[in-house]
């Protein structure tokens, strides 16, 4: 058998790697300076606005023409927010709340169903058109389809009312959510569903015990995509109702502009406010979305 001789030190040690080997390792630390300068260069991009909103947001409006835009204020002030939340913020926070919530739930449910019916039911012919409409959804912009969801709304008598706004919305998620999920279902190995029918396992059984946990990270995605969608949504809210109690946060954002001038920092104090749900939703889902991947790796 072939033995390897290593030569040693004269301690008994093994030798130093030779010089080519030094050069590549010496190559493979070498930093590159043009990533992290675009790096830097991007961050101040991201970083400045989100800097600018925040301190804006404790100026006192006669400040804020009076000093630098980016320096921060001398008196900070919590006028702004308590202006804000005076100005009826926790009815709208509950009304934008209320339509998120009320439409990404069903239409998630309904895009999972869908997909697995699309991607699980073969070849047959109303899947296909199904799944075709589900496309052509996606090439409809809702600016198009303005009017004749409003005089449809109208019609069933849910003008100026939150299962108005929640309806068309949960219309206008469906489209992309199937979309993703069906390719993601798609990438679920057959032998596991196979082996789940022998074992005795229903179609309910095996959508919610085996399709929902592996794709469990689209699932998330598609989740906070949509939330993203409807609760920045302004067109819908603006179209379908005009009581005040009714509105939603971005629309309720035009409530700080007057005829001729506009109370900036109030507006930066509510935009800050109506971005915190968001950002909550966007650490939730991130750590689930992690968690999603590594059981599906697990498993």
């Amino acid at each position: 058998m072939a033995t390897t001789i290593l030569s040693s030190g004269p301690q008994g040690t093994a030798s130093a790697p030779s010089g080519r080997h030094r050069d590549r390792r010496r190559g493979g630390a070498r930093p590159n300076w043009l990533a992290g300068l675009i790096s830097w260069f991007w961050l101040a991009i991201v970083i400045v606005p989100i800097y600018w909103i925040v301190i804006t947001s404790f100026k006192s409006q006669s400040n804020y023409y009076m000093e630098n835009p980016l320096v921060p204020p001398a008196e900070p002030t919590l006028a702004n927010y308590r202006m804000v939340i005076e100005a009826d913020f926790p009815l709208y926070f509950v009304n934008s709340l209320i339509v998120t919530m009320g439409a990404v739930i069903p239409a998630v449910l309904v895009s999972f169903m869908a997909s697995y019916a699309i991607v699980r039911g073969g070849s047959g012919r109303f899947l296909r058109w199904t799944n075709s409409l589900f496309l052509m959804g996606l090439a409809i912009p809702l600016q198009a389809t303005i009017i004749p969801i409003y005089l449809i709304i109208i019609r069933l008598g849910m003008y100026d009312t939150l299962l108005g706004m929640i309806l068309p919305s949960i219309a206008f998620s469906i489209p992309l959510s199937v979309l993703v999920l069906s390719n993601f279902l798609r990438d679920v190995p057959k032998e596991l569903f196979d082996s789940m029918r022998i074992d005795g396992a229903t179609e309910t059984r095996m959508l919610w015990r085996l399709a929902f946990p592996l794709t469990r990270p689209a699932v998330v995605t598609v989740t906070i995509y949509n939330a993203l969608q409807i609760w920045n949504g302004f067109l819908l809210p603006l179209v379908l109702t005009q009581s005040p109690d009714r509105r939603t946060l971005p629309l309720a954002l035009a409530e700080f502009q007057g005829e001729y001038t506009i109370n900036v920092p109030a507006v930066l104090a509510s935009v800050l406010l109506s971005t915190l749900p968001i950002l909550v939703l966007y650490v939730v889902g991130r750590r689930q979305l992690l968690s999603g991947l590594t059981a599906g790796f697990g498993k």
